[in-house]
């Protein structure tokens, strides 16, 4: 636990940032808290300027930030949206790198998601640091409330909130299937989304959850057959991975989509969704690996070791623009987002 300091004890004039980095880099720690205080008191400029380069040194080596979370998080409320915005990356890296680290600010990190006021990447990135921590401690930080906060946010209007989000929301059901699967209908609700990466993210959190309770999966079969013509191959995949399991408890449904998942396999080029036809289309047959087979094909180690995999090439670019020479990426607008001309 961290001494309460007295106002005799504050410093009126916070150090250089890079010798305060240099004390976080080196320790020992002692009386870096209080130095860290008293940058709460230095301007707007020196304030972000001390939290970029905390992260800078958290790419590197988090672990000599990871003692200091729980006085980090204050600037987490500064004043100014720029320093909570460049608190709220650090926290990313942190949980990305050391998520055990930033348990103890998972309150800190969901009041910024549920406060509709704040500026949108800062709740953006704070569900997103909520996520890489749900990932190792499902049930210990995500609450009802912090996951009321995440579904109210899919319907935000700003897209950068939305993906990270649905994001969120894939990292929870890779965690812990169960804290999500009184919720799988509102997932579906929005896997119609325009963003793929949002489709990819939903679609993988539905799996999950149908990894373990493939009958709650029962109440989303008209959108995951929607997306068995989706452009997006990964999409359909995940989309005919999970009416695969749900078929498996449920053999004789009426509505299963049968000739959308035959026509999905013979148009589909891509192994990713072909195999996951096939698994749907099998109906539990012996001749297709179970839902835990090895291919990784329903089961949830599969669906884990693959995402990061699949994101990566989801957000890779696919060329440049002709005219201006921007990045593209695949599955994004046909028309160049820096000068609007089409490609």
């Amino acid at each position: 636990m961290i001494a309460q300091t007295s106002p005799m004890d504050e410093i009126s004039d916070p150090p250089p940032i890079d010798e305060l980095t240099r004390r976080l880099r080196d320790g020992p720690h002692d009386g870096v808290y209080k130095l860290l205080r008293a940058y709460h008191h230095a301007d707007a400029e020196r304030r972000k300027g001390l939290v970029r380069n905390v992260r800078s040194l958290a790419m590197e080596q988090p672990a000599a930030v990871s003692p200091v979370v729980a006085e980090l998080s204050r600037f987490l409320t500064d004043e100014q949206r720029a320093v909570r915005l460049t608190t709220a990356k650090l926290f990313v890296t942190l949980a990305k790198a050391d998520p055990d680290s930033v348990v103890s600010v998972v309150d800190e990190l969901a009041d910024r998601l549920g406060d509709e006021a704040e500026f949108y990447y800062v709740r953006a990135r704070s569900a997103e640091a909520v996520g890489y921590v749900a990932v190792e401690h499902p049930a210990g930080v995500i609450t009802p409330t912090v996951l009321a906060e995440l579904r109210i946010g899919l319907s935000f209007d700003e897209p950068e909130v939305t993906e990270k989000l649905s994001k969120a929301l894939a990292y929870i059901a890779l965690g812990n299937p169960r804290r999500l699967r009184h919720h799988v209908s509102t997932l579906g609700e929005h896997l119609d989304d325009e963003n793929e990466l949002v489709r990819y993210h939903l679609g993988t959190a539905i799996v999950s959850v149908g990894c373990e309770y493939p009958e709650v999966l029962s109440e989303v079969i008209a959108p995951l057959s929607a997306r068995l013509d989706d452009e997006s191959p990964h999409v359909r995949g995940r989309a005919a991975e999970a009416l695969g399991l749900f078929v498996r408890v449920a053999p004789d449904t009426p509505s299963f989509p049968d000739k959308q998942l035959e026509t999905m396999v013979e148009r589909s080029e891509e192994l990713f969704a072909i195999e996951r036809g096939r698994f749907a289309l099998a109906r539990g047959e012996e001749s297709i690996p179970p839902a835990d087979g090895a291919d990784g094909i329903g089961s949830l180690d599969g669906i884990r070791e693959q995402t990061d995999e699949i994101v990566d090439e989801i957000t890779s670019p696919a060329g440049e623009c002709p005219h201006c020479g921007l990045a593209l990426s695949e599955g994004g607008p046909l028309m160049c987002p820096r000068c609007g001309v089409p490609y």
